[in-house]
């Protein structure tokens, strides 16, 4: 029998940075068949990125090939393969003419890789003017044909948008469009769905894989994330520090791994959870509480003499926090969890007749809506919040020592010496060395960048600390160490947290209660335990529908998905409205509010 020739065939990839020649992917080898998909698996700084751009002769400035050779045979007239072809030995010109035609690749971040100065349009038409014999009118229905392909509902509008006017989910489907375009026999899928909220993840996985299916294409899946992998993969390799732990079939990889640092990847992954006794079904001691809380912002004006439109990001909106407790709030991009953060902290006021209140340690309750000035300032000393990405919220241009010391110095707390000492104090908190004080930002992992975040947080020893989004943007290992850390501080000091996230399943484990957003609105609320057990509204369904998990067992359910992400006008009875008209939150069970019609 003869062997079937593979479509790439990759040995002994080493890579390395500066004239030292640093190598930072050593030895890298795998087989990818045509119609395959292979999972690169493995946490930032493992070289996966690098190895994938190493491929199609992308590596950044300062990094090269030291090593290796990847035999690729596209397939030819009729669908059979060509001769394999080493990639690594290629010459530009040569390399250039099979980038973007036989293979393609899918970057992470859409928004950074899309022009903003040109329309979608142009964009995806370039990759058939340079690959392809289609021009003008056959170019421009070859690519409303492809939007179509991938699910854009207005392929003309798409046509004409630039990047800045599509969502998130829209723009990765023009990456998508743009790499399939050309028909290539590989994608190099860099992970793909990383900055996407989890029900736009699930509807772009779900597309992947049908094009996949109608095209017969091979692709290279680069993820850190094993839940995609066991929806999307047939064979995986785990990387760590840039060399091959481990590989070989998706399904035996995820159900009997063999190298620790495989186990340990999947059991930190979030995992929908089981049932478990419920918690206290409401605060007995609130400390912060928001009733009728509502933003409406003027949209721009659309002609001249024209009313500008009116944008209801948030729409009466009551949320309790109990002491000690945390409250998850829950919703995809755009959902107003982030506005009512703003709006309970005062960072933006709040449309008239919201009621924000605080009561403190000290018993004291303060109408949060009417403070200023140095009452403000005071109140924000016992609410802290821990931003999405650490990176942009950290000084470049600051120690970590100036960084946990400048609250201190703003509220005039301390002598010099006694500021330093609770400077070293907060890192040995948040587990860091007080040696490293001196350092900079840009010296840490984003982990570590997080845990800085975290305790200047901690710097005025606040109550209550409001999370936003505090582990998507990093790898899932040091997700978890960062969750077991701001649960670890919550039971020593007693902290309250508002946890702020579009993915379910990470606030499965830390969260007493739960509320859910769409649109400006709490769509359901109730004990975590309850919500997870038996979710009642059909977009708290699609959210856990559209977590993924590292089980093959447990693909996702597209069907709940759909019917949940949709319009409120699509959602059954008695969950459905039109417009703003929405059904008031009902008490389906004590402690359990759902929004719907009675």
């Amino acid at each position: 029998m003869v062997k079937a020739t593979p479509l790439l065939a990759l040995e002994g990839l080493t890579i390395g940075f500066g004239d030292a020649r640093l190598r930072v992917v050593e030895d890298v080898g795998f087989t990818l068949r045509h119609g395959e998909t292979l999972a690169l698996v493995g946490e930032s700084g493992s070289g996966k990125t690098l190895t994938g751009k190493a491929l199609i002769g992308i590596l950044p400035r300062g990094a090269s090939v030291l090593g290796g050779r990847a035999m690729f045979a596209a397939r030819g007239a009729g669908g059979l393969p060509e001769a394999p072809r080493d990639l690594l030995a290629m010459r530009p010109a040569e390399l250039r003419r099979i980038r973007g035609g036989r293979i393609a690749m899918i970057f992470q971040e859409p928004m950074s890789s899309l022009s903003p100065l040109h329309t979608i349009g142009d964009q995806v038409s370039e990759s058939l003017r340079l690959h392809t014999e289609l021009r003008n009118d056959a170019a421009r229905m070859r690519c409303l044909e492809v939007f179509e392909q991938v699910g854009f509902p207005d392929p003309e509008r798409a046509w004409s948008a630039y990047p800045f006017e599509l969502s998130g989910g829209l723009r990765q489907r023009a990456m998508i469009a743009m790499a399939m375009a050309c028909e290539p026999d590989l994608v190099i899928a860099d992970e793909p769905t990383t900055a996407l909220d989890v029900t736009t993840q699930a509807q772009v996985l779900d597309l992947i894989r049908t094009l996949q299916h109608d095209t017969g294409m091979s692709m290279i899946l680069i993820t850190h994330d094993l839940g995609v992998v066991a929806n999307m993969a047939d064979s995986v390799t785990v990387m760590r520090k840039g060399k091959v732990v481990e590989s070989g079939p998706c399904e035996t990889i995820l159900t009997d791994p063999r190298h620790g640092y495989t186990r340990a990847l999947i059991v930190a992954a979030p995992h929908v959870p089981a049932p478990r006794p419920e918690a206290s079904a409401a605060p007995a001691d609130p400390i912060f509480w928001a009733r009728n809380l509502s933003k409406t912002y003027r949209g721009r004006r659309r002609g001249i003499g024209a009313q500008p439109p009116v944008i209801r990001a948030v729409q009466d909106v009551s949320l309790t926090i109990g002491r000690g407790e945390t409250l998850a709030l829950v919703g995809e991009s755009g959902s107003g969890k982030t506005t009512v953060a703003k709006l309970m902290l005062r960072a933006e006021d709040p449309d008239p007749g919201a009621e924000i209140g605080f009561r403190g340690a000290d018993g004291r309750e303060l109408d949060v809506a009417a403070l200023d000035g140095a009452e403000l300032r005071d109140f924000r000393r016992r609410v802290q919040i821990v931003f999405q990405d650490p990176y942009s919220a950290l000084s470049p241009r600051m120690s970590v020592l100036d960084i946990l010391t400048e609250p201190l110095e703003i509220h005039g707390i301390g002598t010099r010496e006694e500021r330093r000492a609770h400077a070293a104090e907060l890192m040995r908190k948040v587990g860091l060395s007080p040696e490293h004080l001196r350092r900079f930002p840009h010296a840490f992992s984003g982990g570590q960048r997080q845990r800085i975040s975290i305790a200047r947080a901690l710097a005025l020893q606040p109550e209550l600390l409001v999370c936003d989004e505090p582990t998507s943007a990093l790898d899932v290992s040091v997700q978890a160490q960062v969750l077991d850390l701001l649960r670890q501080l919550r039971d020593e000091m007693g902290l309250s947290y508002l946890f702020i996230s579009h993915d379910l399943t990470v606030v499965a484990d830390l969260a007493d209660r739960v509320a859910v957003m769409r649109r400006g609105r709490v769509v359901e609320e109730g004990p975590a335990a309850a919500v997870f057990a038996d979710p009642r509204h059909p977009y708290t369904k699609a959210l856990i529908a559209a977590s993924p998990t590292p089980d093959p067992g447990r693909r996702l359910d597209l069907a709940a998905v759909a019917r949940g992400a949709g319009d409120p006008e699509t959602w059954p009875e008695p969950f459905r409205y039109e417009g703003d008209r929405a059904p008031p939150l009902r008490e389906v069970e004590p402690g359990r509010q759902v929004r719907c019609a009675a």
